[in-house]
């Protein structure tokens, strides 16, 4: 979280790009190659993406950066007949949660969307199952909005 632009640390930076950016693109490198047509890659966004929350400007910027990722991945391995998506989740009950927000921020998760409320992880999951089945087959270099509402088109 981040108060103004000077409470960025350069460490926790590298760290957020290092591990949200950085692991996807060499995990896609080392998975592709095994890969066989009809296989799908599906990457992790978030509605920080393009709806960027002034206290999260490092963790949006890597949301967005695997946002554009997942076009290019997909142009680049769509003759082999792999599809490469993406979910974007808004607030959702999740693990991290409590970790991430202070008890009057969990008390309120959710409530500014336009359905009202956080969503739970099951309702995260068929999106997920959608874009990895025959049904996702016409799907690539999407980003998947699971976001209560809030649009990030």
């Amino acid at each position: 979280m981040n108060d103004d632009l000077d409470s960025i640390d350069d460490d926790e930076m590298q760290g957020a790009f290092a591990a949200n950016v950085f692991a996807m693109i060499r995990l896609a490198k080392a998975a592709a190659p095994h890969m066989k047509p009809g296989s799908a890659i599906i990457n992790r966004t978030s509605e920080q993406a393009k709806v960027a929350g002034k206290n999260m400007i490092v963790y949006a910027a890597t949301k967005g950066a695997i946002s554009s990722l997942t076009v290019g991945p997909s142009n680049l391995l769509s003759s082999d007949g792999i599809r490469v998506n993406a979910v974007a989740p808004g607030p959702i009950w999740a693990p991290i949660q409590p970790i991430a927000k202070s008890p009057k921020e969990l008390e309120t998760l959710g409530q500014d969307t336009p359905i009202g409320r956080a969503g739970q992880p099951g309702e995260l999951a068929t999106a997920y199952v959608m874009l990895a089945s025959a049904e996702g087959s016409y799907m690539s270099g999407n980003v998947v909005a699971v976001t209560g509402g809030v649009p990030i088109s």
